[in-house]
């Protein structure tokens, strides 16, 4: 598979743009990293720094940005309720400006540029599994609008440049996805879930725990990416990127229990406003064209996410 050399990752010391730098350091590229730490961290990519071919800049995409690549993995915005409704405004304004500025720098260098879109486009879905085709239910003035609507702008803005300007785009759906560097915090269910068992709190289960989602481990997700930026120009998406299997979060929270040894209890709150029941992705095109299916199998991936939360509350405690 063959590689550009220089590559822009913006949103690139988060949970999924560490990994993607990883990944593309590895491969021989050269990766400049731009994040500005909103939730990303600078540990994230520690292992990068020094290396001759990455480089790491503070940067927020909402302003432009003048560099010559040839490649854009476009990933920066908050991706967790907490994070995101923190400052609703911001996040869309990450969303739709930070669409524009790397739109516009990716005309300008005749780059392909790639955009980590959601399932979120989806809202809470009428349709299940989810296909590309369908076109969401979104409640445009909720809680969550700042940033499903955010995203759903953001494919609107990279298929207009792509009509009008004849740009190089791949729009990815990305389904949950949880690994090391995850934030402890997130408020993500697989975050939560592991942070509240390795310390003994009571898991917070919200609604009956009936509901469900699908869970894809960070490095199937990150192979997506890899094979979706280097596909014929003609293919730009949208594509779901996500682990077809299903569970509700009782399954996950017993997982997770029996995995870490935890004795925690299962309490249960009021499920949050316009909280999709269901979430699975149809990766049929995927499969078909990029010749990829997620190979991790849940207990795997978990046990090596609850490893890196042990170690990072450990160092929390020291």
């Amino acid at each position: 598979m063959k590689l550009s050399t220089r590559v822009l990752v913006t949103g690139g010391a988060g949970f999924l743009g560490s990994h993607l730098c990883a990944r593309l350091i590895s491969e021989g590229c050269e990766v400049l990293c731009v994040d500005n730490y909103f939730t990303g961290k600078r540990r994230n990519v520690s292992s990068l720094i020094g290396h001759p071919s990455f480089e790491l800049m503070r940067h927020d995409v909402t302003f432009p940005l003048y560099v010559e690549v040839d490649q854009i993995y476009n990933l920066a915005c908050p991706a967790s309720p907490v994070h995101y409704q923190s400052d609703p405004v911001q996040t869309t304004k990450t969303s739709v400006h930070g669409a524009i500025n790397m739109l516009g720098l990716a005309k300008r260098c005749r780059a392909t540029i790639f955009q980590a879109s959601t399932s979120e486009v989806y809202g809470d879905p009428e349709v299940h599994p989810q296909t590309e085709s369908y076109w969401g239910r979104v409640n445009p003035i909720g809680l969550r609008a700042c940033y499903d609507e955010g995203k759903r702008c953001a494919e609107t803005l990279f298929f207009d440049y792509h009509r009008q300007h004849g740009l190089a785009i791949k729009v990815g759906r990305i389904f949950n996805t949880y690994g090391p560097h995850m934030h402890p915090n997130d408020g993500r269910v697989v975050s939560n879930f592991i942070v509240q068992a390795l310390q003994g709190q009571d898991i917070t289960i919200y609604g009956d725990g009936t509901q469900t989602r699908s869970f894809c481990y960070v490095s199937d997700l990150i192979e997506a990416f890899v094979r979706f930026m280097n596909t014929d120009r003609a293919i730009t998406g949208p594509i779901n990127l996500g682990n077809p299997g299903e569970y509700t979060m009782l399954e996950l929270a017993e997982t997770v229990l029996r995995l870490t040894g935890s004795r925690s209890r299962l309490i249960f709150q009021p499920l949050p406003a316009d909280d999709p029941r269901q979430r699975r992705p149809d990766i049929t095109v995927a499969r078909s064209v990029l010749d990829w299916q997620p190979t991790v199998p849940l207990e795997d991936g978990l046990k090596e996410t609850i490893a890196y939360f042990r170690s990072v509350l450990d160092q929390k405690g020291e």
